[in-house]
């Protein structure tokens, strides 16, 4: 089902949902001088900023947004789809998920399996997910490793086939880029032309900023910060038209394991954190959920493999910061057509 459809029937439950929970959980603001709405607000542990223009306030119908979306595919919430699937508690998938896996699976064929959303196990045991373990040591690996891989589950029409009970999905690296594709299609449903959509750094955009011109966004330099309030950037990007951009790196979620520096970033075959020479993958795509998976698997295969990859996904760009350096700072590799969207800081 296309996104347009999933929309109406956003829509069309969005006042069932309003009486529900009888509050809006976004704030906003609107710039007088611009004609432009800026709305904010915290979801899925992330925080999102969305600026369009327009006169009518959309926060009630955002919130429907995010709420369905919820619904479908937070792990966090026990009600969620996704946690029934995980908890072996149903196994039916919404248009919402059926897209989100489906585009998951493509991008674990053409990166060879290096990107895989069954890794949850792993991502847990490392302590980047929803669940936690207190140690994690070889045996354990070797363990879980026996029920990972995308290759063991089935899509049936509106159903998820699991070969292992025990298998549970992450959908994390990819599922905000398509949350910010719905808000996206939701403001165009509403006649918005001019939008940028942000969340957790995952961004749909279409049209100009408040000053007429093509969208400008920052990419950060990765220096390793926890707190987000490091913002040195290494390059600022002119997004024009209508796609998504996202970017991933190990520089702001990682732990320290036996005093060393540990990435969230998951190989699936070995079942450890990996590092290879990429710090940041940023990823331009027509759409925000495509070019989210796109940067995370990027990291796993590294520079070598990043132009093999992306040859396989049509109208995509992307820019890699490597971790070596010269006098005038971090290395980056490129495609032609992302450098020309780069413009001087």
């Amino acid at each position: 089902m296309s996104i347009s459809s999933i929309i109406m029937k956003i829509a069309n439950v969005s006042f069932a949902i309003f009486s529900l929970i009888g509050f809006s959980a976004c704030t906003g603001n609107k710039s007088n001088d611009t004609g432009y709405l800026k709305i904010s607000g915290e979801r899925f542990h992330t925080y999102y900023h969305i600026t369009y223009q327009g006169t009518e306030d959309f926060s009630n119908g955002i919130d429907s947004v995010f709420e369905v979306f919820n619904h479908s595919a937070n792990p966090f919430d026990t009600t969620s789809l996704i946690a029934a699937i995980n908890n072996n508690q149903g196994n039916r998938m919404d248009d919402i998920l059926k897209t989100i896996i489906t585009r998951s699976f493509d991008i674990s064929k053409a990166s060879g399996g290096a990107y895989d959303i069954t890794c949850s196990p792993l991502i847990n045991a490392w302590g980047f997910g929803y669940e936690h373990f207190n140690e994690v040591d070889a045996r354990i690996i070797d363990s879980l490793k026996k029920f990972v891989g995308y290759e063991k589950i089935t899509l049936a029409n509106d159903t998820l086939i699991k070969q292992d009970e025990r298998m549970k999905l992450d959908l994390s690296s990819i599922s905000k880029g398509y949350c910010s594709d719905l808000i996206a299609s939701f403001l165009k449903s509403r006649g918005v032309e001019n939008f940028l959509v942000e969340i957790g750094g995952e961004i749909a955009y279409k049209g100009v900023n408040p000053n007429g011109e093509a969208w400008r966004v920052g990419i950060n330099k990765p220096l390793f910060d926890t707190t987000g309030l490091i913002q040195d950037l290494e390059e600022i990007v002119v997004l024009k038209g209508n796609g998504g951009l996202a970017t991933s790196g190990n520089y702001r979620n990682f732990k320290l394991i036996d005093g060393k520096r540990v990435g969230h970033t998951i190989d699936p075959e070995s079942g450890y954190p990996i590092q290879t020479d990429v710090l940041s993958a940023t990823v331009i795509a027509a759409d925000c959920m495509t070019a989210d998976g796109l940067a995370t698997a990027l990291m796993v295969v590294g520079s070598q493999k990043a132009e093999e990859l992306m040859s396989k996904f049509s109208n995509t760009e992307y820019l890699l910061i490597l971790g070596t350096k010269d006098e005038n700072g971090f290395k980056t590799m490129a495609s032609p057509g992302f450098r020309q969207k780069i413009i001087s800081k």
